[in-house]
């Protein structure tokens, strides 16, 4: 068995036996991020039948997936980077997800690209949750008219998105983001890494973005 394939199947148990523990059943799905990785490391898992994929730079998205989606259905490609406008148009045709929206002029963006090629795709909005200057997101307080802006132009919103400050135990933060989703009534979350992914688990995260620890150290 490939070492990626069995990184993610110890994620999986890992996750699993975490969970029973504290008696929650619902396990989150694993988003691969394959950002760097050349396709050799990527290609066993997408043998073994794991389907999501993270990535946060477009064009080497473009390079890398557009041939293997046309031959792949079922595969689904996730942004998980900032996204910038000017590249929005070679992002909606590829991408089925997009973790990172932040702004008004971004979701208009998106929305004109994908009315252009009648494709919907799936938008967790990224809350700034430590309020950090220098980390990409939303303010929780502008947070509602940022949804409201989206729904109005035809977003699929799914759910909430954040990556906690580091160095600090982000326990208090997943607790936040899992509370403010809860209210705002959406049943998807994008949070936890390599690094925090069980705790984010317990705190009904239902995607975690995991890289280093199933496909290795990034060179």
């Amino acid at each position: 068995m490939h070492s990626t394939i069995q990184n993610l199947l110890d994620i999986e148990t890992n996750i699993k036996n975490h969970l029973n523990k504290i008696n929650i059943h619902k396990t989150p799905k694993i988003v691969a991020v394959s950002k760097t990785f050349k396709f050799d490391k990527i290609l066993p898992l997408i043998k073994y039948g794991h389907i999501d994929y993270g990535e946060n730079k477009v064009q080497e998205a473009v390079e890398k997936w557009t041939e293997i989606k046309k031959k792949n259905s079922k595969i689904k490609l996730h942004m998980i980077g900032k996204l910038q406008t000017n590249k929005v148009k070679f992002a909606v045709p590829l991408f089925d997800y997009i973790h990172s929206v932040d702004s008004e002029k971004l979701a208009k963006k998106i929305a004109d690209e994908q009315n252009k090629i009648n494709k919907k795709i799936k938008i967790f909005l990224q809350v700034n949750i430590g309020n950090e200057n220098q980390k990409s997101g939303i303010d929780k307080d502008n947070l509602k008219q940022l949804i409201s802006y989206c729904k109005g132009i035809g977003l699929d919103l799914v759910g909430l998105m954040c990556i906690p400050p580091v160095n600090i135990d982000p326990e208090s933060y997943f607790d936040e983001m899992q509370k403010i989703n809860k209210s705002l009534g959406f049943s998807e979350l994008s949070m936890g890494m390599s690094s925090d992914f069980l705790k984010a688990a317990e705190y009904s995260s239902t995607y975690i973005r995991i890289g280093s620890k199933i496909f290795g150290q990034r060179h």
